[in-house]
């Protein structure tokens, strides 16, 4: 079994980078991709939320990449924009720490376009960003698609959903058809394999699915309260708390909004992730939260999608995910790097049965607690 990145055909100062990041050892996803990308081939790449498949097709990219040509050479699509904000800051990070000429941009929509073509005018390495505005500056005749060798579909279980599916596609069929295609996801529902099947060429299918682990750094709790008095158990949860960073989840991204409203009026300094949010407000919501200028923040699943925000001390589950995985996803977000995380679930009398799920799917103690006298307890039995 290879363990060690050079074992993985990397160059060594692509091994330096991430050892200066304190990265030593490939996760499952890195070890069985990178040489396959390194060979040219076509990937489908499965695997959970926090397994490092950014790095898994970012490092082949940086060592195929021609620093002697000024020239657009891969192309990376995303479905958010702070997910496309996230990988350029990685982006960024490896071509420090490397010392590799390796230049980018992040081209999103709901921005300044004019501003973007200047940037392009440099003929960046890596283009990464949304489909929409990339698509658009190709028409523009400001991308060269005619140049990418490598595309990646970063979520493609979204990029490939019915809204996206269409853009996503015309952005592949300007490129050339020997262009590398590289499709990495936490999920690869039938649908979404469907629909690659249009454009890929013979690819290797990746799933690392394995026996799925929650972090043990995670401390798991209910609270019970009826559906109206949710908000306020919430609430008096947070004052007696005082977390440091927490996210907030709830199922509806219409809700979002007045969620934020309600916990501002009992005096909660809160803010929300929108799905529909331009890129300022999203960008103020981010900052606000990872500076510690606010300690809450309002999100869906689907809203959070491609979240990396390091101390985060609680999740609070104010709506059960409809679906399990979604709260490994969840919890997930809290207790990284060794540090301890709590994940709190308010659920009514009906809900506790799907607690249980939980337990069972994940094998983990979700404990019931109570709140008396200022402190949070073991729940008495009635």
């Amino acid at each position: 079994m290879l363990t060690s990145f050079n074992q993985l055909g990397l160059d060594e100062s692509l091994v330096a980078a991430l050892k200066q990041e304190r990265i030593v050892e490939p996760t499952a996803i890195q070890e069985q991709t990178i040489p396959l990308i390194l060979e040219n081939r076509d990937i489908v790449g499965q695997s959970e939320t926090g397994t490092g498949k950014t790095l898994a097709y970012l490092l082949p990219i940086f060592q195929k990449i021609d620093t002697q040509k000024r020239e657009n050479q891969a192309m990376i699509l995303t479905p958010t924009h702070e997910l496309a904000i996230q990988i350029q800051r990685e982006i960024e990070i490896l071509t420090k720490n490397s010392g590799l000429a390796v230049t980018s941009t992040a081209i999103i929509g709901n921005v300044n376009i004019t501003r973007q073509i200047e940037k392009l005018k440099e003929k960046q390495h890596i283009i990464v960003g949304s489909s929409g505005r990339i698509l658009e500056l190709i028409q523009k005749k400001k991308i060269s698609s005619q140049t990418i060798k490598t595309i990646v579909l970063d979520e493609a279980d979204r990029l490939l959903d019915e809204n996206n599916s269409q853009v996503v596609k015309a952005v592949i069929k300007t490129t050339l058809s020997r262009t590398q295609l590289l499709l990495f996801s936490a999920t690869l529902p039938p649908v979404t394999m469907q629909r690659a099947s249009e454009f890929l060429k013979n690819p290797e299918i990746v799933r690392v699915t394995g026996k799925i682990m929650v972090a043990p750094t995670i401390t798991h709790m209910y609270f019970l309260a009826e559906q109206r008095d949710k908000i306020e158990v919430l609430r008096k949860l947070i004052r007696m708390i005082l977390p440091t960073r927490a996210l907030i989840f709830i199922n509806r991204s219409e809700e979002i909004e007045k969620m934020v409203e309600r916990l501002r009026f009992h005096g909660l300094e809160a803010t929300g992730l929108y799905g529909g949010a331009n890129k300022v407000d999203r960008r103020k919501a981010m900052n606000d939260f990872k500076t510690g200028k606010i300690s809450l923040l309002v999100a869906s699943d689907l809203a959070a999608r491609g979240l990396d925000i390091k101390g985060i001390t609680h999740i609070f589950n104010l709506d059960l995910p409809e679906d399990p995985q979604l709260y490994l996803h969840r919890v997930g977000r809290t207790g990284r790097a060794g540090e301890s995380g709590r994940a709190i679930s308010i659920v009514t009398f009906k809900e506790v049965s799907y607690i249980k799920r939980l337990e069972n799917t994940f094998e983990i103690r979700i404990s019931p607690k109570e709140m008396f006298q200022g402190r949070i307890v073991d729940l008495k039995k009635k």
